[in-house]
C-alpha cells in the first residue's frame, strides 16, 4: 500500500491519522501500520484490555508520558476500571523495585532460578492437596 492507502485505512479505523504515524517514513509506514494492527489492535491470546494494562505498567516504569497516556486511554476504551489501572501501576512499581533490589545485590542467577522453581512447585503441590 502507498502512504495514501495506509492513511485511508488508519482514518477509517481512528477517524484521523495521528501525527506520530505521519512521522513514519514512507519505506516503513505500511510495515509499521501492519505491525500496529497485528500486535496492538487485533485480539489474540491476551485480550486488548489486559495488553493495555501491561502497557500501562511498562510505560509507568519507563516514565514515558506519551505511552502512559496512550495506554491508559486505550485501557479505558477496552473496559479497564480505575482499580485495574491502579493495580497495573502498583504491580509495575512492585516488580521494578524488586528488580532493582535483586540486581543491586547481584544475587546468583542459578540459585535464584532454583529457589523460584522450588517455590512454585511447593505452591502447586499445596494447591493440589487442598483441592
Amino acid at each position: 500500500m502507498n502512504r495514501n492507502e495506509v492513511y485511508q485505512e488508519i482514518k477509517s479505523m481512528f477517524g484521523l491519522v495521528p501525527t506520530f504515524l505521519k512521522q513514519v517514513p514512507d519505506d516503513t509506514l505500511e510495515l509499521e501500520w501492519t505491525l500496529m494492527k497485528k500486535v496492538g489492535i487485533e485480539e489474540h491470546a491476551i485480550p486488548n484490555k489486559y495488553k493495555e494494562l501491561i502497557g500501562i505498567g511498562i510505560s509507568a516504569t519507563t516514565k514515558c508520558q506519551y505511552c502512559i497516556f496512550f495506554h491508559t486511554q486505550l485501557a479505558i476504551l477496552f473496559g479497564a476500571t480505575t482499580e485495574e489501572i491502579e493495580e497495573a501501576i502498583h504491580y509495575a512499581k512492585h516488580s521494578a523495585g524488586w528488580s532493582a533490589y535483586v540486581n543491586g545485590h547481584q544475587l546468583d542467577l542459578d540459585q535464584f532460578k532454583d529457589e523460584i522453581t522450588q517455590m512454585c512447585a511447593y505452591v502447586k503441590e499445596s494447591q493440589a492437596t487442598h483441592a
